[in-house]
């Protein structure tokens, strides 16, 4: 008989778990505080625990201890009303199997517990014992359930040496996700090297990931030690894999596969140990149908998928990701956080985002730009977003030129505005630099300004 105990000083939510876990069959035994659970550790054999985190005479963190300690056999699920990253990363890292939000999903609450049990009959090893806590990841925001998987997702493959495919939509925070992975991995303070697969092209990026040696082409005056060897021991993340070319792709799988990476020109090979975090906002599984993506690489790399939910579909975050950016602004600014009016507020949870919380914070940073006070009203947003008209530069529409021809001259007055620098001008247009390079692209102006003050 499977024997279960319920620590949870609500009556009611203790009642409801009981007759839950009754119903699946389960023995249970129920304590109004940690202390009352932590008293029975020794006094009987159980095969799981749920935990309250918040109560008056120890809390869930107290109980998972206590059975971590002296029942590591026995997984512990902790239970709470204040899920956030910081709380679900430090539960799984204490050992908890999971942790779940109230009010819960009755549902998500069987499959919980069925996993937990299924995971002690699947091994009688004891968990392994709860890892030294590092600092919490600040940027990453969110509460909403979606959310909270993901923090759960990551806190249990960080101190693993899987690769990992963050998907997502752009903006998302696909770079912040593999930055936490790093930082809470066996490896957090070696290096973490970032590579846009995107912004390079086939040949360059060769060059970058593998390095060169002198003379192996015109203009490699030295050698170059390549990225991967760089990431030696520590974690190299590949941006946008999806954009990787074919002779790029088959490189990268000889290289994850044989652990060597051998410089472009050169005859000797050099053994690396990286950790690999790819990220992509493509269905990558169409690519591979489509022929664009090898098959072998893309389940090389998809060992374990993180999968980022776009803004709109939890927008209850908004608010969460507005305070967090207004704090960071006035953070740089070395000044009170400017407040958010009610109206705004409002107007930016009903928006769809379709640039995500790259956008968002963009379209909070503009607003504390403008506004004339501390308090940021509706008519300091952006006016795509307000759902207010623009006000359309003076000298763009006189001789009616083409949507084309508009666009290039937009864009060259925000360039002229920001003195030739692409990435304050991608900022200003709520858009990402890739996006602006195309653009100039095509109008034929990507040759006339310079990278040199980008950064």
């Amino acid at each position: 008989m499977t024997r279960v105990l319920v620590a949870e000083d609500d009556a009611v939510a203790r009642d409801l778990l009981c007759e839950i876990l009754g119903a699946e069959g389960f023995t249970v035994d129920a304590v109004d505080d940690g202390a009352g659970a932590i008293e029975r550790v020794t006094e009987g054999r159980y095969d799981l625990v749920l935990s309250d985190v918040r109560m008056e005479r120890a809390g869930g963190f107290d109980v998972l201890k206590a059975f971590t300690e002296k029942a590591p056999n026995t997984p512990v699920i902790l239970i709470t009303a204040f899920g956030d990253v910081s709380g679900a990363m430090e539960a799984i890292k204490r050992g908890a199997h999971d942790y779940v939000s109230k009010p819960f999903n009755v549902e998500e609450l069987r499959l919980t517990v069925a996993r937990a049990l299924e995971r002690k009959r699947l091994s009688a090893e004891a968990q392994a014992a709860p890892r030294t806590p590092r600092a919490p990841i600040a940027e990453i925001e969110g509460k909403s359930p979606r959310m909270l998987e993901v923090y759960k997702l990551v806190a249990r493959v960080a101190p693993t040496t899987a690769t990992v495919l963050v998907a997502g939509e752009s903006g998302t925070g696909k770079e912040l996700v593999a930055r936490a992975i790093h930082a809470h991995s066996a490896r957090p303070t070696e290096a973490f090297v970032p590579v846009n697969c995107t912004a390079l092209s086939e040949s360059l990026l060769e060059s970058e990931l593998f390095g060169h040696a002198k003379g192996a082409f015109t203009g490699a005056i030295a050698t170059k030690r390549g990225l991967f060897e760089m990431a030696d021991n520590g974690t190299l993340f590949l941006d946008e894999i999806g954009d990787m070319g074919p002779k790029m792709q088959a490189q990268l799988l000889r290289t994850l596969q044989d652990g060597i990476v051998r410089p472009v020109g050169g005859t000797e090979s050099i053994r690396v140990d990286v950790r690999l975090v790819c990220a992509t906002n493509r269905d990558l599984e169409a690519e591979v149908k489509a022929g664009r993506f090898r098959e072998d690489l893309y389940f090389r790399i998809n060992v374990v998928t993180v999968k980022l939910p776009p803004l709109r579909e939890r927008s209850s975050d908004i608010p969460i990701l507005v305070a967090h950016f207004l704090t960071k602004i006035a953070g740089r600014a070395e000044r009170p956080p400017a407040s958010m009016s009610n109206e705004a507020l409002e107007i930016l949870c009903r928006y769809t985002w379709p640039g995500n919380v790259r956008e968002l914070q963009n379209a909070v940073e503009r607003a504390v730009a403008v506004a004339k006070g501390n308090v940021i009203l509706p008519s300091d947003l952006p006016a795509d977003i307000s759902g207010a008209p623009a006000q359309m530069p003076s000298g763009l529409i006189e001789d009616r030129p083409t949507l084309a021809e508009l666009e290039k001259r937009y864009i060259a007055l925000v360039l002229e505005e920001c003195g030739g620098n692409k990435k304050k001008a991608a900022e200003r247009l709520g858009i990402d630099r890739r996006t602006l390079y195309r653009a100039l692209d095509r109008s034929g102006d990507g040759a006339t300004v310079t990278d040199g003050d980008d950064d």
